[in-house]
């Protein structure tokens, strides 16, 4: 994942900056939506002063992207104010956009503080099967790929959705999320590191709900929008909490709702994505 978090500046462009990075490979042949939007959100983050932390973002999936070829960056500096920034970050592959985003970023102030609490009962991630668990011993690429390649270990509190339905339907479920590797002590960095997870089972929930499985004949998903807001710094390669739900389904589409916390209980960042959700012939 270093790999695709590193950015090269390619110069400036009348008023953009524009930045290259790479593709990851996936089974499916296209970019992660999560990489590319932590991507842009890195993008952004070095056009802004250092002492400014980014506190939200907003973006759009326009096109797939192709994991075979990098992707350009371009940011426009739309607003700086006393005690905010914003950007807007386009991502490109053949010079179309594939994301386009707004970034919002902050000085350091005081003020009120409350948070929302975690889920209480929820069993140690110690105690939960990882996908290399569950999808270590199947002979299959995308088994594999989603067993040992993913630079996240996901653990699901509830039984995972890759083959089977969870045994009740319900919209809400839990997954435990950890970066394989240590990462270097950079904020933003991990900042981003966790723009990429949070786009991880976010739209699971609608598929528990209704009774589908990742493997459900005929199934296309795909993220049409996403946002996110930080609310406290954690360490993305430590144990966080991705509780999750799904308020509504219609018309081809799903909403789901996020919310992380580390192990300790800290309201880290909250997240909510639409998605296109398919299934033939369903009427569940």
């Amino acid at each position: 994942m270093l790999a695709a978090l590193t950015l090269t500046d390619a110069g400036v462009r009348t008023r953009e900056d524009i930045f290259t990075a790479p593709s990851l490979w996936t089974p499916q042949r296209r970019v992660f939506g999560g990489q590319v939007a932590a991507q842009a959100v890195l993008a952004a983050m070095r056009t802004v002063e250092p002492d400014r932390f980014i506190h939200s973002m907003h973006g759009y999936f326009l096109r797939p992207g192709d994991d075979e070829q990098p992707i350009t960056f371009s940011v426009d500096r739309i607003h700086d104010g006393r005690s905010f920034s914003a950007r807007r970050t386009q991502a490109y592959q053949n010079g179309e956009p594939i994301l386009s985003m707004i970034a919002s970023f902050q000085d350091v102030d005081p003020g009120l503080d409350h948070q929302a609490s975690m889920p209480t009962g929820i069993p140690d991630p110690d105690d939960v099967p990882s996908a290399k668990d569950v999808l270590g011993s199947i002979d299959h690429p995308v088994a594999q790929y989603w067993a040992n390649n993913r630079p996240f270990d996901l653990r699901h509190v509830d039984a995972p959705l890759y083959f089977m339905p969870g045994s009740e339907p319900k919209a809400q479920q839990a997954v435990w999320l950890r970066c394989m590797s240590r990462l270097p002590d950079d904020e933003n960095l991990h900042r981003a590191a966790l723009a990429y997870a949070s786009d991880y089972t976010i739209l699971e929930p609608i598929l528990r709900r209704h009774g589908h499985t990742w493997a459900t004949p005929g199934l296309k998903m795909a993220s049409l929008d996403h946002a996110m807001w930080w609310h406290r710094f954690a360490r993305v390669d430590e144990w966080l909490l991705y509780v999750q739900e799904s308020p509504t389904a219609i018309g081809g589409r799903g909403l789901s709702q996020g919310r992380i916390f580390t192990r300790d209980g800290v309201h880290v960042a909250t997240v909510a994505q639409e998605g296109m959700v398919r299934v033939p012939s369903s009427t569940g």
